[in-house]
């Protein structure tokens, strides 16, 4: 049986999950490769070196990232599961021009996971489960559900389902 999650825990967890620092560097971990040592300044020039340390702590807690000695900082299992997530949020994002026409990636991620964690739609996104698309009864998604939505939710709640130490971080992080 897999455990489910509260709406509360999806919420800490997709704020947790959608720190611009924290996106962009698992993206570009898995679009480009291992960051070499002392590199993260430079990738991210933009960032304050709080901002990429605290990105770089939580991605370690979350065994996201592994640090391999002279190889820098490459993605674990769990971390390329984690981006694939970002794609498929990022991607539908685009498709429905959310939320707006233009918009920088994590943007559209950090976005789309706050709609997820929304009161309404995590409540029709769980009744729909395990079918996603029809609800326990048979019916369709409630309108509250956007076209599509149901995939990004099906993989956040996937890498959940296999991440459980996610939702005790996420909740760690915000009540400290």
């Amino acid at each position: 049986m897999t455990p489910s999650f509260s709406r509360e825990q999806v919420r800490r967890l997709c704020t947790a999950l959608s720190e611009a620092a924290l996106i962009r560097l698992i993206t570009e971990i898995d679009d480009n490769g291992p960051i070499p040592p002392r590199s993260t300044g430079r990738i991210f020039p933009d960032l304050a070196p709080h901002q990429i340390r605290r990105a770089t702590e939580r991605v370690h807690a979350l065994g996201l990232i592994h640090t391999r000695v002279g190889g820098g900082l490459g993605l674990t299992e769990s971390g390329v599961l984690l981006a694939e997530v970002y794609d498929v949020t990022a991607r539908w994002a685009r498709r429905h021009a959310y939320p707006a026409p233009t918009g920088d990636f994590a943007g559209r991620v950090r976005h789309t996971f706050a709609r997820l964690a929304e009161p309404r739609v995590h409540a029709a996104l769980t009744a729909a489960e395990p079918s996603l698309g029809r609800t326990g009864t048979g019916t369709p998604l409630p309108e509250v559900v956007e076209p599509g939505l149901a995939g990004p939710w099906r993989l956040l709640m996937q890498w959940l389902r296999a991440n459980p130490q996610a939702a005790g971080f996420a909740a760690g992080e915000l009540a400290a």
